[in-house]
């Protein structure tokens, strides 16, 4: 009694039964519609940003958050300062110095890799390596060894195991007798797999002072790595070193460092939105043609209505306050279905596995074995959101075509 009337009107015929069954099933179509885009939107964009996370998560496992390195060309010759002052700031929780350069490695067969020199006792402090060693242990690497680390798919292209000798060719050297080659032998102590295939292809780690030797810089290095508390604070804290030290150096952090891998998983997940937004439309337009059929199943009532007195605007706000609530209704559905189709993903994957006898995702061919969902409540508002204003917009017409009953015409046959 205390609703305005175009709302009580509205609620009315969304609980009264429908002399015609046809737009009933048509209003149950729009409800499931709308709610089956809304989970499966909801789910879809949870797991694209849970293998985001994950490529994320390990790739840092490896990588620092930030580097001060020397320009092209140049040596970091006061690194133990450089250190130091990284260390005082309050935002970094761990330094090490590093010397990277290109490399040829031959084995059995050649590979090019990214050679990096560390300090093991320091390595800890920006990276987890120690603890991706599936062979041998970091700590084998010892000044004047000569000894390598080789990610795993690096050694097995390679066809070198611990203990064998690998080849490093690094770059050429002048000599009375023309340019020849400088070569170095490596005895390969361990083998790491960090689970991301750029690290596990692509690099070779040894230790600081024989990358030192081996690219002739003395006692310099290429730059200093930074792990921080806060990652995305990572420029910035960059940044304020390089100004610190007073020099001229190249400042670098992961998300520049991987900008175009980031940039693609964003595009794919947004047009993967966009695509999956098609389902709630599809739901929206089922919406449009309940309405209209409502509108024309209810001209004798709009008629007797408009006659008693209330206005076409009236009548307007009594069908979209049908048609929204019908939207609300599988809008909330589809926001309870799709969390807790997310938060069981895991569970239903081993499932199907189960009862099909098949591993979707097998271990030899995905670096990610399992599926991992990240739901971020941006995402489910941002949906909620899109799925009503869809079925609002729906409504708009039927409303209005409503509204422009003329009861003369509509009683006309009654």
């Amino acid at each position: 009694m205390f609703k305005p009337i175009p709302v009580a009107i509205g609620l009315r015929y969304l609980r009264a039964k429908r002399r015609n069954g046809f737009i009933s099933f048509i209003s149950l179509a729009s409800i499931l519609g709308i709610a089956l885009g809304v989970a499966a939107l909801i789910t879809t964009l949870a797991v694209m940003s849970g293998f985001q996370r994950e490529i994320r998560d390990r790739m840092l496992q490896m990588a620092a958050h930030a580097t001060v390195a020397a320009d092209d060309g140049d040596v970091m010759a006061d690194w133990p300062l450089a250190v130091r002052s990284a260390m005082q700031d309050k935002r970094v929780a761990g330094a090490a110095p590093y010397v990277e350069t290109w490399g040829l490695l031959t084995g059995v067969r050649r590979e090019p890799a990214i050679l990096r020199g560390v300090l093991p006792a320091e390595e800890g402090k920006v990276s987890v390596l120690a603890d991706k060693m599936v062979q041998g242990k970091l700590d084998q690497l010892s000044p004047g060894s000569f000894n390598i680390v080789l990610g795993k798919e690096l050694a097995i292209w390679l066809g070198a195991g611990v203990g064998d000798k690998v080849t490093v060719m690094t770059d050429m050297r002048a000599t009375p007798m023309g340019a020849i080659p400088q070569l170095k032998r490596f005895t390969v102590s361990g083998i790491f797999e960090a689970g991301y295939q750029e690290y596990d292809r692509n690099l070779a780690v040894i230790n600081l002072q024989d990358a030192q030797k081996l690219a002739r810089i003395g006692d310099g290095v290429t730059g200093v790595r930074l792990k921080l508390h806060d990652m995305n604070l990572s420029w910035d804290v960059a940044r304020d070193l390089a100004i610190r030290l007073h020099g001229g150096y190249r400042v670098s952090d992961w998300s520049s460092e991987n900008a175009n891998m980031f940039r693609a998983l964003k595009l794919e997940k947004t047009m993967m939105a966009i695509l999956l937004s098609l389902i709630i439309a599809m739901g929206a337009f089922n919406l449009v043609s309940s309405q209209v059929m409502l509108v024309t199943d209810k001209q004798a009532d709009i008629a007797i209505l408009r006659t008693l007195g209330l206005a076409p605007k009236g009548v307007m706000q009594i069908f979209m306050v049908q048609g929204t609530l019908i939207g609300v209704i599988g809008t909330f559905i589809g926001v309870v279905g799709g969390i807790l189709l997310t938060l069981n993903l895991e569970h239903i994957l081993r499932a199907i596995e189960q009862v099909f006898s098949v591993q979707l995702m097998p271990e030899d061919v995905y670096y990610i074995t399992g599926l991992p969902t990240e739901l971020q409540a941006s995402d489910v508002v941002a949906i909620a959101i899109v799925a009503l204003v869809m079925s609002f917009l729906a409504t708009i017409y039927p409303a209005w075509r409503a509204s422009r009953t003329a009861p003369a015409e509509a009683l006309r046959y009654e």
